[in-house]
């Protein structure tokens, strides 16, 4: 399994993602992937929902995301029902690592 993380450099908010996912991705024996999305072209592209993008084997850990088409070099904001968070919730990632595992 391979958790990537896709960040651009304008936002910040995946510098305070990267440990924690590390962490949830070992737990899981998978590895993180650290990938910087550079032009307006690559984002769409590479489908980038904004920074930062998680994805578990290519699915985006947000159960919204599939029908989503605003890519693009933004930040993104993940709506949880906690509220609005710069990163997803923990529990996101853990879920599309056990979907990943099950595949």
């Amino acid at each position: 399994m391979k958790v990537e993380i896709l960040y651009f450099d304008g936002c910040p908010s995946h510098e305070a993602l990267l440990p924690r996912a590390r962490a949830l991705a070992a737990q899981h024996g998978a590895e993180v992937e650290l990938r910087r999305v550079e032009t307006p072209e690559a984002a769409l592209a590479e489908r980038f929902l904004g920074s930062p993008t998680v994805r578990v084997d290519g699915e985006d850990v947000d159960p919204g995301a599939l029908g989503r088409g605003d890519f693009g070099l933004t930040c993104r904001v993940y709506h949880t029902e906690e509220g609005h968070s710069p990163v997803p919730p923990d529990q996101w990632i853990v879920d599309a690592l056990r979907r990943a595992r099950a595949a």
